[in-house]
């Protein structure tokens, strides 16, 4: 047996983590329910708790016939669920790992037909008869029928998988690691280093031949064989240097948008537009400077090291090394000055960014609002200092970029002085002629390389919060509670006691010893004036703030031990307007986007049953493909109305316990805002109105 059964899925996610060096953690997953392998969604937020219990994500992916091989070598580690039910823990493209504990060798192709055997059973007599028919010759019949059976199957979906990862947040070498990024990285150094050896003996052949006066054929020969070996070399190391860049710059930019994420609302609302976006082109940057300035750095060192030694075999000796030693010293302290100045430099030009920036946010408003001679106010002075430290910077960048390298020759030539006013024999003096100009490549290579990675240094300034956002955990909650079903008829679904807030550096509390308790079933107006706390206090329940002192409980339960998505699944809401966003994408993926694990045909239907009874019914026959039109800032561009509906629908699709709407009928009419009552109240099992009196 290669199938796991579904009582023994914990054990299975667990062995699979452990074999495949994610190393998660030690921890003792409850058993899961009875009834868990008859239902695909339940079994997918079970697996999603466990994994995330052991320090892991499991990411949801449907196997469709068509994509089945092209998944399986991309999919491990993974447990996947075929179509009869059957639980497979995939270690990687061909290899299973079964419930003895034992690796199963079987190959793409057998796990290909242990999934597909469901799907092509009901055409196999079909398509025999087909094939005997049209008298296909028996050496191409089997080849005629696979071609139909993947014409025919081609959007069949055969099973589910969720794939093991580690999460963004988590430790950033073990990541790298995984993906093998130091060990290409090491590939790549060896590389480097074979190269150089490879083309210095081509370079020894050619002179000890014209220096000893018998270049025939036979060094020659061996001259251009060696430099034909540099060919597939050179290759490798493009192709070594591209995929760790992708790799490393993945990982990297994942961790930052993981990090983006889990930023804290008012993290968010206290910085400017300017701001974050200057923190995405820092980001950008940093990806591209780290990794260029790193690879250079890297060939330089390599060609320094080699340097060195063929000076130190040269007519200069190890003094004219130890030169090359004391320049590099110079060049590193020459590179720290740049940086200091490159400092300054960026804080004024992201001040000036956020600037520039915040008053393009801002048009509008100044245009109709801000008298015109006010409208560049403040901007000279900027300048005039941006102007002062690029001049600075400016000098620095040429000494490091000019003095290292051909000041290098200036001392290299004097240090070879000695040994040529003494008549060292030719030979030598040519060795350390080689040395020099080898070094002089190193040393504008290395200049390069530490511009780049000062550049690079000064971006994580920016990025460095994100970086470090994206290790904030997550509480796991436990997987025995991700299935627990929805509340009952006047349960308490929840309990607010004794709840106090404030916000940092305010003195006073916003909240204080606030009591509430909402039952299954219940409707409630929260009312209000401005900054009375109503919109606080709705953050609290959804679990986007969290209270400082006080109990909040779901269903009897705190969310330390629900978890954050599983308290999300309980409480859920539709946020102000001016905090709710309309993404770039279909109408479909703005609608359904807090829907858990995959998206079916039933919740297509769904969602586009709810727009009608918001009254969307109109737009869609308007929009040209539906629910399937681009929406949002480069899409399709609806009113204000038109979004708060879309936010009304956006709740009620993530069908959790309890829904709470925050002033989101404001912008309704008196038609739309009683189809959306109605719609909302039909729909919502617990409902919580926020509005002004």
């Amino acid at each position: 047996m290669i199938s796991w059964p579904a009582n023994r899925i914990g054990e299975a996610l667990e062995a699979l983590a452990s074999r495949s060096g994610l190393r998660p953690k030690s921890v003792e997953l409850p058993a899961p329910p009875a009834d868990l392998a008859d239902n695909f969604r339940r079994l997918g937020l079970w697996i999603e708790s466990a994994a995330s219990s052991l320090g892991l994500e499991a990411e949801p992916e449907e196997i469709r016939y068509a994509d089945l091989e092209r998944k399986l070598a991309s999919a491990a580690p993974a447990i996947v669920r075929c179509s009869d039910g059957r639980l497979l823990a995939l270690l990687d493209a061909g290899t299973i790992l079964g419930p003895d504990l034992q690796v199963h060798r079987l190959g793409t192709e057998a796990i290909c037909a242990e999934l597909c055997a469901d799907a092509e059973a009901p055409f196999s007599s079909e398509l025999d008869d087909l094939l005997e028919a049209a008298a296909i010759p028996a050496r191409r019949r089997e080849r005629v029928r696979a071609a139909l059976v993947r014409e025919r199957l081609a959007g069949t979906r055969v099973g589910h998988a969720w794939l093991l990862r580690l999460p963004p947040g988590s430790s950033f070498q073990l990541q790298l690691r995984l993906a093998r990024v130091p060990r290409r990285l090491a590939m790549l150094a060896g590389a480097h280093l074979v190269q150089y050896v490879l083309w210095l003996a081509a370079w020894f052949i050619v002179g000890v031949g014209a220096l000893e006066g018998r270049l025939d054929r036979g060094l020659l020969l061996a001259w251009a064989l060696l430099l034909l070996t540099l060919v597939p070399i050179r290759g490798l190391i493009t192709w070594l240097q591209g995929l760790v860049s992708i790799t490393a710059g993945g990982i990297l930019k994942e961790r930052l948008l993981c990090g983006a994420l889990r930023l804290k609302p008012d993290e968010i609302r206290h910085q400017g537009a300017g701001q974050l976006l200057g923190r995405v082109i820092e980001s950008e940057a940093l990806e591209s400077l780290a990794l260029s300035g790193g690879f250079l750095a890297l060939v330089s060192v390599i060609e320094l090291v080699l340097a060195a030694v063929v000076l130190a075999a040269g007519a200069g000796g190890v003094g004219h090394a130890l030169l090359l030693v004391l320049w590099v010293v110079m060049a590193g302290f020459l590179g720290w000055r740049y940086f200091q100045e490159e400092r300054h430099w960026t804080e004024a030009r992201v001040s000036m960014t956020h600037d520039l920036v915040e008053r393009m946010v801002g048009h509008r408003t100044r245009l109709a609002q801000e008298p015109r001679e006010q409208w560049h106010h403040s901007e000279d002075q900027g300048l005039e200092r941006y102007q002062t430290v690029s001049r600075a910077v400016d000098r620095r960048g040429a000494l490091l970029m000019a003095v290292v390298p051909r000041g290098w020759l200036v001392v290299g030539v004097a240090g070879l002085a000695p040994a040529f006013v003494s008549g060292s024999p030719a030979a030598a003096l040519a060795v350390s002629v080689g040395g020099l100009l080898l070094a002089y490549r190193a040393f504008r290579r290395l200049a390069s390389g530490m511009w780049n990675l000062t550049e690079a240094a000064i971006a994580w300034k920016q990025v460095a919060p994100l970086f470090e956002a994206a290790a904030r955990e997550e509480i796991p909650g436990s997987p025995a509670l991700a299935t627990m079903e929805s509340a009952g008829e006047r349960e308490a679904v929840i309990e607010a006691r004794d709840l106090v807030f404030r916000y940092p550096n305010h003195s006073e509390p916003v909240l204080q010893r606030c009591n509430l308790s909402i039952s299954a079933g219940d409707r409630l107006l929260l009312e209000g004036p401005s900054g009375g706390g109503k919109s606080t206090l709705a953050s609290l329940l959804t679990g986007m703030l969290r209270p400082e002192s006080g109990l909040l409980l779901a269903r009897g339960l705190d969310r330390q031990t629900l978890g954050a998505q599983g308290w999300l699944r309980r409480v859920a809401s539709a946020p102000q307007f001016h905090e709710n966003h309309v993404l770039t994408g279909t109408l479909t993926f703005n609608l359904l986007m807090g829907r858990d694990g995959w998206l079916s045909e039933k919740d297509h239907q769904e969602a586009e049953t709810i727009c009608r009874e918001l009254g969307l019914g109109p737009l869609l026959e308007k929009m040209p493909a539906g629910m399937l039109q681009m929406v949002g800032e480069s899409g399709w561009q609806l009113s204000h109305g038109e979004r708060s509906r879309l936010y009304i629908a956006r709740a009620l699709l993530q069908g959790s316990d309890v829904l709470i709407f925050d002033e989101s009928f404001a912008a309704l009419d008196p038609q739309n805002l009683r189809l959306a009552l109605d719609c909302v109240l039909n729909r919502a099992a617990t409902v919580m109105v926020i509005a002004h009196p």
